[in-house]
C-alpha cells in the first residue's frame, strides 16, 4: 500500500535550529535565556545558542551557522538586526525565524508573528515555512522597508541607548525634535515606463506594509512579487505630520497625501545625494535602484486557521 503523506508536511518547520540574539537590542540581553528555555520546552533543539554582544558581528555569525547546515536560523533583535541577517539566507535551504526583540518590530508584524516572546516561540514550534520576497537597494537585500527623509536623519542622530532605555516613546520624542529641522526635497522616480519629478517629504520603499511599527503602505506585501515606492508629497513638514496622523488613524484621506509606484525595479534620485535608512540603519544614499528579489528566502510564519 502506498504511504499516505500529510499534504502540509513539506511546509513543516525543522525541530533543530541555531539561535542568535542581538544582546544590544532593546530586549535581547534580558530575554536570551528565557528564549532558550521556551524553545527547548517547545521541542526545538538548539544546535547553537549565542547572545551576540557586538551587533556588527551578527552577519558573520549568521553566515557561519547557515554554512554549517543549520536547517533553521532564529534571529532575535529589531528590524536592523533582521535586515543585516537575511542576505545570508538567500540561496540557502535554511529557514529564517524571528524573535521580535526590537522597538518597532515591523518585519514581525508583517509576517503576523506575535510580539510577545511565548507567542513568537509558538510560531517557531508549530508554524509553517513560507517563501517570501525581499526588497533590494541596489545589491543590498532588506526585509521590510527602506526610507528617505526624516527616518535616516533620526537614525543618524539618535543618542546611543535611547531606544533601549525608553523604547518607542523615547524614539518618537527624538523624532519630534528632528522634525523641526527637516526640509522637503526634490525627488525623481523612474519606473522604466515613465519619469516624474515632485516635492517630497518622505519616501517609503516597501516590501511590507509596516514602517516604524505603523501600517503605512497598504499595497505592499512580502509575497506580491513587486516593490512599492510610496512618496509623501508636499513642501513642508506639516504635510508629513498630516500624512502620518491620517495613516495612524487609518483615515480614508490618507491616500490623498501620497503617490505610489509599483514594479520590479524603480530608480530613485534626488537633487543632492540623500541618505537612505534600510530597516532602521543608514546604509545607502541616492541615487539608487529599488528592486524586488522574488521568493528569495523561506521564513517561519504562523499556521493559518483551519476552516471550521
Amino acid at each position: 500500500m502506498d504511504e499516505i503523506r500529510d499534504p502540509g508536511a513539506a511546509d513543516a518547520l525543522p525541530r533543530t535550529a541555531a539561535l542568535l540574539v542581538n544582546a544590544k537590542s532593546r530586549k535581547g540581553r534580558k530575554l536570551f535565556r528565557e528564549a532558550c528555555r521556551l524553545l527547548e520546552e517547545a521541542g526545538v533543539e538548539l544546535s547553537t545558542a549565542k547572545a551576540i554582544r557586538k551587533p556588527s558581528t551578527m552577519p558573520d555569525r549568521v553566515k557561519e551557522v547557515v554554512a554549517s547546515g543549520a536547517p533553521m536560523v532564529i534571529v532575535g533583535g529589531g528590524d536592523g538586526t533582521i535586515s543585516c541577517s537575511v542576505d545570508h539566507l538567500v540561496g540557502s535551504d535554511a529557514i529564517f525565524a524571528v524573535l521580535p526583540l526590537g522597538t518597532a518590530n515591523s518585519f514581525a508584524r508583517t509576517l503576523g508573528v506575535p510580539l510577545d516572546l511565548p507567542g513568537a516561540v509558538d510560531v517557531i514550534a508549530s508554524g509553517r515555512a513560507k517563501r517570501i520576497d525581499l526588497g533590494m537597494i541596489d545589491d543590498d537585500y532588506f526585509a521590510n522597508c527602506a526610507t528617505l527623509g526624516i527616518a535616516p536623519q533620526i537614525a543618524e542622530t539618535v543618542p546611543h541607548g535611547l531606544k533601549a532605555w525608553l523604547g518607542r516613546p523615547g524614539y518618537l520624542l527624538w523624532a519630534a525634535r528632528q522634525l523641526w529641522k527637516f526640509k522637503a526635497f526634490r525627488l525623481t522616480v523612474d519606473t522604466g515606463s515613465k519619469i516624474e519629478t515632485m516635492d517630497a517629504v518622505e519616501v517609503r520603499i516597501a516590501n511590507g506594509p509596516y514602517h516604524g511599527g505603523v501600517e503605512l503602505v497598504d499595497e505592499a506585501a512580502v509575497d506580491s512579487g513587486r516593490i512599492v515606492v510610496q512618496v509623501v508629497t508636499g513642501e513642508t513638514r506639516g504635510h508629513l505630520i498630516r500624512s502620518w496622523l491620517l495613516s495612524v488613524l487609518r483615515h480614508r484621506k490618507r491616500r490623498k497625501t501620497t503617490r505610489e509606484y509599483e514594479g520590479q525595479a524603480i530608480r530613485l534620485s534626488t537633487d543632492k545625494p540623500m541618505p537612505i535608512s534600510i530597516d532602521g540603519e543608514v546604509l545607502a544614499e541616492t541615487p539608487v535602484t529599488a528592486r524586488i528579489a522574488r521568493r528569495a528566502i523561506r521564513v517561519a510564519s504562523p499556521q493559518p486557521l483551519r476552516a471550521s
